[in-house]
């Protein structure tokens, strides 16, 4: 499965959310006067410097020069929303920022702040939420990042409108990698050209410099700070993007960007991403963030809460796999033995946390949910309606894989490796746990009697002692009355694939074809009779 390189965070220390709630009650009351020192010094500087300069541009010669301070947004929110985003990028973390994206908005909030400390994660989904970010209408958003935002993280705050980070703060090294055998490896250039073009978009859509974007996914691309002789602009570019400028002549390469030396994937610090217009300020703590955006009413603060806590290990892998291999098992045996309901509690139970959970991490809809039904109705018809197995139970079984397989993916058909990568560890899944049921349905089959609590759903017939001889030569005559007689002729009721139904007189009678398939209404001939199986051939008319 492709997926951006995830980087071991350095042992910095957090602020814990306890730690933060406390800081804020004991800091509320004096908050009104620091944000109007706040104000009248930028005030005061905005006579001096200019406003905050455009993201993309840099306005100091020197990367190492200290910004000078800066000023709070003198744009007015009326409600701000805290989002914490925190851990390895997976489909569960998508489904909770989705979540949580998606009640900020239906809260009102026109200011967002993502708070990101991510090592990085799956490929698909960094690209999803970066997306998102970038498409969310009506509202700012802000990625803080208060230690470190590697790969995957890197990828999503990229999306942000505005990324405010720590000054000693880590972000980048978008490195795609993919599991080659036991060992994972950076994925070759053809399918890593298409994740470069992503990314210089995203940063591009936001005024960033795309080169710096570029050198976070291609240890092989050097940036160089460039000044546009006519202006005086600087901003950074590679070799190859300098020489393909119209007016080349008019700008001058100057020094290397010692961060994107070949053979290293771009990273750098808080301070180091103002300076090279990643970033657009950098902040100690979240409470000199909340300063900073000057919103009205209180900040909300979304964390996960027990749903996202369950829907988590709902997703895991190897629950999965057991939430498929209890719920296939109990359907099944609901099918083969109607009224118990044991099985179909069981069954109802497992796929009702499947779909459930997969559907609030967005891989699920009415779709397969539609194809699960459906693939239900198929089993159904065979097993009481059509007697054997035929095209029924194989488009049953067919829609019941593929539903399963859909509800694992936030695709139909595969178009980018990473996408090919994610339906083979689906299918893998699914194949698997069809396996297990088949072993597991083989043994139940063969030690069904003798498996503890199991064992007590079989009514077991009353043992020689339990039972009279009168009792057992009539239980004899009812069996011999009710079974076929060897050479007695019938007609079949369905086509027997080779079992099926067949109808001898009065009765209707579970029979087995001898060699071949016998068509529906055909005339066959009873030729052995036991106690398991009633085997026929079909009789030949002139």
């Amino acid at each position: 499965m492709a997926r951006l390189a995830r980087k071991h965070p350095p042992a910095t220390k957090t602020i814990s959310s306890a730690n933060l709630r406390r800081t804020t009650r004991r800091s509320w009351r004096w908050l009104g006067l620091l944000f109007l020192a706040g104000w009248l010094g930028s005030v005061a500087q905005s006579q001096e410097a200019p406003a905050d300069r455009p993201v993309g541009e840099v306005a100091k010669e020197a990367a190492d020069v200290e910004p000078a301070p800066e000023k709070a947004d003198q744009t007015k929110y009326q409600r701000g929303v805290v989002i914490e985003f925190d851990g390895e990028i997976t489909q569960w973390l998508e489904g909770y920022f989705l979540r949580k994206l998606a009640k900020a908005q239906a809260a009102g909030c026109d200011l967002i702040v993502l708070r990101v400390e991510s090592p990085g994660g799956l490929l698909i989904e960094s690209q999803s939420m970066a997306n998102k970010l970038r498409d969310a209408l009506g509202v700012q958003t802000v990625a803080y990042i208060p230690n470190y935002a590697y790969s995957g993280g890197a990828y999503v705050s990229l999306g942000a409108d505005e990324i405010v980070m720590g000054p000693s703060a880590s972000l980048g090294d978008v490195g795609v990698i993919f599991q080659d055998l036991d060992a994972f490896k950076y994925v070759p250039e053809k399918i890593m050209s298409p994740v470069v073009s992503e990314i210089r978009a995203l940063a591009e859509t936001h005024g960033r410099p795309p080169a710096l974007a570029e050198a976070m996914v291609d240890k092989d691309c050097e940036v160089f700070r460039v000044r546009q002789k006519s202006t005086g602009k600087i901003t950074y570019m590679s070799e190859k993007e300098l020489a393909a400028q119209e007016n080349r002549d008019d700008w001058e390469q100057l020094e290397l960007v010692l961060e994107s030396q070949q053979g290293k994937f771009l990273t750098v610090s808080g301070k180091r991403a103002v300076a090279l217009g990643l970033a657009s300020r950098t902040a100690n703590n979240l409470e000199e963030v909340k300063q900073r955006y000057q919103v009205q009413d209180e900040w909300l603060y979304y964390r996960p809460d027990n749903i996202d806590r369950t829907v988590y290990v709902l997703t895991l892998w190897w629950v999965t796999g057991l939430l498929f291999l209890v719920g296939i098992i109990g359907m099944f045996y609901e099918l083969s033995a109607p009224g118990t309901c044991v099985g179909g509690l069981f069954a109802l139970t497992c796929f009702s946390l499947f779909f459930w959970s997969r559907f609030l991490v967005g891989t699920s809809g009415l779709l397969e949910l539609c194809l699960f039904m459906l693939a239900l109705i198929f089993l159904g018809a065979e097993i009481f309606v059509i007697p054997g197995f035929g095209i029924a139970g194989v488009m049953g079984v067919l829609l019941l894989g593929i539903s399963l397989v859909l509800a694992c993916q936030t695709f139909i058909i595969p178009e980018t490796q990473a996408q090919w990568s994610r339906l083979g560890t689906s299918l893998a899944l699914v194949g698997g746990t069809g396996i297990a049921v088949i072993v597991i349905g083989a043994a139940m089959v063969q030690f069904y009697g003798t498996i503890p609590f199991f064992n007590r759903l079989v009514l077991a017939p009353p043992s020689e002692k339990e039972t009279s001889p009168a009792e057992r030569d009539v239980e004899k005559n009812d069996k011999t009355e009710f079974l076929a007689r060897v050479g007695e002729i019938g007609r079949t009721e369905f086509s027997l694939r080779p079992t099926g139904r067949a109808r001898f007189g009065d009765r209707f009678l579970d029979v087995v074809a001898d060699d071949q398939f016998i068509d529906k209404g055909a005339l066959v001939e009873v030729i052995a009779v036991d106690e398991q199986m009633i085997l026929v051939r079909e009789v030949k008319t002139g």
